[in-house]
């Protein structure tokens, strides 16, 4: 990927709600929300949250965690680094709000495994399109990364990919669930190259009707 790739790939990251404070280490939950902090970018609005958390999705994606500051993130975003700290409570909790999939697996995971393959790429396809950002594919900027964003594989293998696994009946639940995840990132990346293409064009339900069913076959194994 080009520099300039990642950056457009990185801009267009999943907007998520921050989840509060840092997660518990190895336990994939959060502790409760902090009062105020609401639960998404249409819940408080006004205070640039949405903003600040693509700012800092596409400052972590392309700089080392060492070289990515406050200010900066604040100066990409259009607000004052105080209203950062005020919203976050600092660089580390900001980070941790970029690498919690929770919501997204929540969110992808929330109907009966029959139903389960539809419910995915409608929900993945729906995200996109109504927050503009894409709720998994920020995992692809921690790969081949060996300073703090690798916290982005470890919460995305244990967030998603383990509670997948959790999910699932049968032989090989584990590489079937990797390769769920797989087709998910795929089809988000695909999405994200294909801005205007047919992809982009088609009703969720008509992506649903074609990418679905291959999901399907490795839900049921």
């Amino acid at each position: 990927m080009t520099a300039q790739a990642e950056a457009d790939a990185a801009a267009s990251g999943d907007p998520e709600p921050a989840p509060g404070p840092t997660p518990t280490p190895g336990t994939g939950t959060t502790p409760a929300t902090a009062p105020g902090t609401g639960t998404g970018p249409t819940t408080d609005p006004g205070t640039g949250r949405a903003a600040i958390l693509r700012a800092a999705q596409r400052a972590f994606a392309l700089r080392p965690y060492a070289e990515v500051t406050l200010r900066g993130i604040a100066a990409e975003a259009g607000v004052s680094a105080s209203l950062i700290v005020k919203r976050f409570g600092g660089k580390e909790q900001l980070f941790a709000a970029v690498a919690d999939f929770g919501p997204a697996a929540d969110a992808l995971f929330g109907a009966p495994l029959p139903e389960l393959g539809r419910h995915m790429v409608r929900t993945l396809v729906g995200q996109r399109r109504a927050q503009q950002g894409d709720p998994l594919l920020r995992v692809v900027f921690s790969l081949g990364i060996s300073d703090e964003r690798s916290l982005l594989r470890d919460r995305f293998q244990e967030q998603i990919t383990d509670r997948l696994t959790a999910l699932l009946t049968g032989p090989d639940a584990a590489l079937r669930a990797e390769l769920i995840a797989a087709q998910l990132i795929g089809l988000g990346a695909t999405l994200s190259i294909h801005r205007t293409g047919a992809a982009a064009e088609a009703p969720p339900e008509r992506l649903a009707d074609l990418y679905a069913p291959a999901l399907q076959r490795l839900l049921e194994g």
